[in-house]
């Protein structure tokens, strides 16, 4: 049994820390650290699973990002991650309920696009797929460049690169 609720700045370090448990270290010299850089997460998105005892189970975050053609035609996406679930409680579905959760959230929010950097085996279940000519900064993989659209052919037509949020951009309205 887990209590889902939006991640707080007193939950900061506990998360932290559940990421670096779960992840290589290193892990903040990927290229998606620098497009989250000073730009805060979503509110509403950032979700904490807490067990029994009280501690992090799990934990999800969402970014603004913006996808830019040559030309500077920018569209709009969230960046999913990172998600994590604690070594103890891997297996039992909480980082599909979190994924889940989220993406029904950002649906409300009025976001149209997710997007992520991870393993297709897994994400494929959330309905992300392979992005074609969205590029993320190097040094990132392309074929672990997944998005899912959030309303019918959101990502049609969307193409360039990847890049920071830009305070000029609107956030959706709901």
């Amino acid at each position: 049994m887990f209590t889902i609720a939006q991640e707080t700045p007193d939950d900061w370090w506990e998360v932290e820390s559940l990421y670096d448990l779960c992840f290589a270290p290193g892990r903040e010299a990927l290229s998606s650290y620098r497009l989250r850089d000073d730009v805060p997460p979503i509110a509403g998105l950032s979700l904490v699973a807490r067990g029994t005892d009280g501690s992090i189970a799990g934990a999800i975050r969402h970014w603004p990002v913006r996808i830019c053609t040559e030309d500077g035609i920018c569209n709009r996406s969230l960046l999913l991650g990172p998600v994590a679930v604690h070594p103890t409680h891997q297996g039992e579905g909480l980082g599909g309920l979190l994924i889940y959760q989220t993406l029904g959230g950002a649906r409300a929010l009025g976001w149209e696009r997710v997007m992520l950097v991870g393993d297709a085996p897994y994400y494929n279940r959330f309905g992300f797929q392979k992005l074609e000519g969205v590029l993320m900064p190097p040094p990132t993989n392309p074929d672990r460049v997944l998005g899912v659209a959030l309303k019918p052919n959101a990502w049609a037509g969307v193409r360039g690169q990847v890049s920071r949020w830009s305070p000029d951009m609107a956030l959706p309205q709901n």
